[in-house]
């Protein structure tokens, strides 16, 4: 089900209102249920996969509890999670991939060998409720949490719908206790559930599809766009994302705080990011802890040297893109990311730039090179293949032309009218007020002026969405959130 369906504008409020007319006993059976409708309503045989995952990690959890201390039983039981977890998502987002690789190479060597591929559907969210299930049965196994006894808490930690199919990947100890407590109504929640559900919808319907129209113009025809155009498309993309995933994001910490139940933010204006490192650390924030603590710790951090160090950095931001999809660009987007991160490193970029820097206009220069760096990985990220990638790196270096006539091709080939240009500005612009009003800590308001100023904050906001919202029905569909495809 889409956030941004009528379906789910019919689905929330009637969740909602049914968790608060229940007794705290039958909530968490009314929201496994209506978590499980919401994963089912496109395709209900892949709930399956989700009810397989949910079984094996509750029977390993368990069987680590009950064996602790016993090392070789509770590494057997860890070590039958994650071989489940990734043989799933290895056989339905991988396999097919990994057949077409090892083909290629067969038939580039003059071999007769063929791996047959499967074609199978990928289901929505697996790479997000994987990575959920196989961290809590890592944090039992580690001691950083109990083994859950109740199944049907354990279910709702799995398939919680706000944030089943995109994330954020919530740790077990913010999670789990937090859906098994008894909530009550309390206004500071609705009031931030309802702003972030608005922040959520703004940058998702429109800055975000709204960009995505002259991305989309541009990447359908690379092979006759110019540099300038191209460029734009970039910057555009990285806005695009940012604002498609920051909003998903937003609707389900939105949703989720209607029930009394607070999300983690995702997203911390990662554009504002003065390195490649601090990028990363407000970018999807949930994935990168994840990478962070399964991954890049256990193979050593930073504790073994800079050569290992930077070993351990090209490991997670490769599988880091490839967790991203099948796909090699996805692959490309990691190394890119990598070798930022690696030159920072080595240079010291913080303590040898920082200081002198240390102003206005040198914090600007930071920011705006750090998008700068960003766009050819926001290109690497949209090419639909390594071929198409070719192109737009060839138009990149050949396609570049001055004068009133190039500008106009440019503006053409994004399909940037006046108006829309306009409404494009208008929709940036707006963008300024989100992060202060769908903060996820706001407190109510508690005085007459506050009320006064929040009102009037409302009402503009509700008034760009309203414009902007109207100018997009003219040139577009609602569009699915990107990350539903991870």
């Amino acid at each position: 089900m889409n956030f941004n369906s009528g379906v789910f504008l019919a689905f929330l409020p009637a969740v909602t209102a049914a968790y608060w007319l229940l007794p705290h006993g039958g909530r968490k059976y009314w929201l496994l249920a209506a978590s499980y409708f919401f994963y089912m309503y496109s395709n209900p045989a892949l709930i399956l996969l989700l009810l397989a995952s949910t079984a094996v990690d509750y029977c390993c959890g368990r069987g680590i509890e009950r064996f602790r201390g016993r090392q070789g039983v509770m590494r057997l039981f860890l070590l039958v999670s994650v071989c489940v977890n990734l043989g799933l998502l290895f056989t339905f987002k991988y396999f097919d991939f990994f057949a077409e690789t090892v083909n290629g190479l067969c038939a580039a060597a003059g071999l007769p060998y063929r791996v047959p591929e499967l074609g199978l559907i990928l289901p929505v969210g697996i790479s997000f409720y994987t990575f959920q299930t196989m961290s809590y049965t890592i944090d039992v196994y580690r001691g950083d949490f109990p083994a859950e006894k109740d199944v049907v808490s354990f279910a709702l930690y799995v398939t919680y719908f706000p944030q089943l199919v995109a994330g954020p990947i919530e740790s077990p100890q913010s999670l789990l206790p937090q859906l098994k407590a008894e909530h009550r109504p309390a206004w500071d929640d609705f009031t931030a559930g309802i702003r972030l559900l608005l922040c959520g919808f703004f940058r998702k319907c429109v800055v975000a599809d709204f960009c995505g129209i002259y991305v989309n113009a541009v990447f359908s025809a690379v092979e006759e766009a110019n540099s300038l155009a191209i460029c734009c498309a970039g910057g555009l993309f990285c806005i695009q994302m940012y604002c498609d995933f920051a909003g998903y994001s937003e609707i389900a910490a939105g949703s989720a705080r209607l029930m009394g139940v607070r999300l983690m933010r995702n997203f911390d204006r990662p554009y504002l990011a003065q390195s490649y490192t601090e990028f990363f650390r407000r970018w999807h924030i949930s994935l990168n802890r994840w990478f962070t603590s399964y991954v890049y710790i256990p193979l050593g951090g930073g504790r073994q040297g800079t050569a290992r160090k930077l070993l351990n950095i090209l490991i997670v931001f490769t599988l880091c893109g490839l967790w991203h999809g099948a796909r090699w660009t996805y692959v490309l987007w990691g190394l890119y990311a990598a070798f930022w991160l690696c030159v920072e490193s080595l240079l010291d970029v913080k303590s040898r730039f920082g200081p002198a820097w240390d102003c206005p206009l040198g914090r600007l220069a930071r920011r705006s090179m750090m998008f700068l760096i960003f766009i050819p990985a926001a290109l690497l990220f949209r090419a639909e293949s390594v071929g198409q990638l070719g192109v737009i790196f060839r138009r990149l270096f050949t396609g570049w032309g001055f004068g009133s006539a190039y500008l106009q091709a440019a503006l053409d080939q994004l399909g940037l009218t006046t108006p829309a240009l306009f409404q494009l500005v208008l929709c940036l612009v707006s963008m300024a007020k989100l992060y202060a009003w769908g903060r996820y800590d706001l407190p109510a308001a508690k005085t007459d002026s506050q009320s006064a100023a929040r009102l009037c904050s409302c009402v503009y906001l509700t008034a760009v969405i309203a414009l902007c919202w109207l100018a997009l029905l003219q040139t577009q569909d609602a569009a699915i959130f990107a990350y539903f495809q991870f």
